[in-house]
């Protein structure tokens, strides 16, 4: 009888950086957007340090990136009163998170773009970072921005050096979460599992895509009903829900098969993005 011939597939897995997961300090993240999804993954991220830190973990320190203020159009659809009205939207959601977790997280009332880090470097200094931003130029400008700051010598053995950028992005009534890593990140050695060290960014990956999907109008919404025709109710909420589970699973479990998913709120479907899909995908140039 021939013996089967028939080869053991890999199993890939991304396991999480070592420092983010047994850190001496609070890992860093830095949250770029305070809108529909960056309102609701603000909340998602107190609780995940909640959480660390009774786990025996230090938890987060989150600076929170927009210049906007509050509208009435963004009532409902993202999580701001009317007493928050005319507030910048970071100190308005910053404010309530610090006296409702006992934190003592920053707002920053600026773009996340290349004058405000060029002022301030060290606002780049984040060892995760979180873009809910709703154009295609500022996805680009933020992997730039992370890719230079993660290649600059001083870096190289700092704390809170870029490690992961993780990518929300939705239209109407669908959406996306794509986690990746700024250049390669360390993995253990593994008999079990092919660990890849490299996930490509939404930018690199999709570029295209995304270029050819940008809207052309991004005029701010005259009122709630308005809004709404542009984006469903509840496709920032559901498309947190799961974004935050992958980042518990990323921290809790420190390991990842799937790295993101798509997601269509119409049909009620979810698809994962696995890691596996990521192997074949080109490292970017230094």
């Amino acid at each position: 009888m021939k013996k089967s011939t028939t080869q053991h597939v890999p199993k890939y897995i991304h396991f999480t950086a070592k420092e983010l997961l047994q850190p001496y300090n609070p890992v860093t993240v830095n949250l770029i957007g305070a809108g529909g999804t960056g309102s609701q993954m603000l909340t998602a991220l107190a609780r995940t340090s909640q959480a660390l830190t009774a786990l025996g973990h230090p938890g987060l320190f989150v600076r929170v990136f927009d210049d906007d203020k509050v509208e009435r159009a963004n009532l409902a659809r993202q999580l701001f009163t009317t007493a928050e009205l005319k507030q910048y939207k970071s100190a308005a959601l910053i404010s309530r998170i610090n006296r409702f977790f006992g934190t003592n997280w920053k707002a920053v009332t600026r773009k996340f773009d290349r004058h405000t880090i060029a002022e301030q470097p060290g606002l780049a200094q984040a060892s995760l970072t979180l873009s809910c931003v709703d154009t295609v130029a500022a996805r680009f400008s933020i992997a730039e921005i992370l890719k230079t700051t993660a290649l600059q010598k001083t870096n190289l053995n700092q704390r809170d050096r870029p490690l992961y950028l993780m990518d929300f992005g939705n239209s109407r009534d669908s959406g996306q979460v794509i986690l990746s890593t700024i250049g390669e990140v360390e993995q253990p050695a593994s008999k079990k599992f092919s660990a890849v060290a490299y996930l490509p960014d939404v930018t690199e990956e999709f570029g295209d895509l995304l270029r050819s999907s940008e809207q052309t109008d991004h005029t701010p919404s005259c009122s709630l009903a308005d809004a709404l025709r542009k984006q469903d109710l509840f496709v920032n909420t559901a498309l947190t829900g799961l974004g935050a589970s992958l980042l518990w699973q990323f921290f809790r479990e420190g390991m990842l098969f799937n790295r993101g998913f798509f997601m269509n709120l119409h049909d009620l479907r979810v698809q994962p993005l696995s890691v596996a899909s990521a192997v074949h995908q080109p490292i970017a140039a230094a």
